[in-house]
Parts: C-alpha cells; structure tokens; sequence
C-alpha cells in the first residue's frame, strides 16, 4: 500500500513541476461581442469579415473594423534551483569513516551475558516469607 502511495505522490508531483513550467498562449477572436474562434497553441481563425487596408491612401472613408483579437501569454515559471552539494575532502572522509564503522559495528559478535552475582550462592530460607504472608505475584 505504501508503494502504491509513493508512486501516485511522485507521479503527482511531476505533473505539477510540468504544469508549473509549461507556457502557453491563447488566441481568441471575436467579431463584434461574439466570440468565433478561439486558439490554444496556434492562431484564431477569422471569420473572414475582416477590414482589409487598401494599398492606395486615396480613399478618405474608414470603417472600423468590427473583429478584434485577443491574447493571452500564461509565462511558465523559468526559473527553477537545482540543489547542488559541494563537499569537500574532509567531509567525504568524516563520511567513509563512519559508514564503515557503523557497517562493521553491524556483524561484531555479541559480548558474553556478564552477570555480577555469578559467583554467589542464594542465602539459605528458613522459611518461605511469601507463604507466611501470602504475598503472590500473579
């Protein structure tokens, strides 16, 4: 179940980190107040009533276009740290130094059971001071 969990969380963060640096741009075209067309990762389409300009400047009569674009530009974040770790010499040598000891310290033997008392016998009981009292653990 942890795996399962694991996998999902990271599968989960790396769309995030996608999402978060990916930038896109929004084309929309509009004639009038309506919306015609609209345009993720290419240009809106016209509706074809565009103005076109004439190429002579002898005509004194202008219409304003109808159509209008817009554009929306979602900037992605660019801008990402990558952690880097310098060490130097000594700290890698702190560090060998104490994996090793800790892996060796793994596979020592275990010491012999040590008991301070070994060597004294039990005192003699006159009588079982339990009994006289009864006193049981349970």
């Amino acid at each position: 179940m942890k795996q399962i969990i694991t996998k999902i969380m990271s599968v989960f963060m790396a769309i995030v980190v996608l999402v978060s640096t990916m930038s896109f741009t929004v084309d929309m075209h509009f004639c009038g107040d309506q919306l015609v067309d609209t345009g993720i990762f290419s240009p809106a389409e016209s509706c074809g009533m565009d103005m076109k300009n004439s190429a002579s400047d002898s005509c004194s009569v202008s219409k304003k276009d109808c159509c209008s674009d817009e554009h929306f530009i979602v900037d992605g974040q660019d801008e990402l740290r990558f952690n880097t770790f310098d060490y130097s010499i000594i700290d890698h040598q702190l560090f060998v130094a104490t994996l090793i000891t800790s892996y060796i310290n793994l596979f020592e033997g275990l010491e012999i059971e040590f008991i301070p008392f070994k060597e004294y016998s039990q005192p003699n009981l006159v009588s079982d001071i339990r009994i006289i009292h009864q006193v049981f653990r349970i």
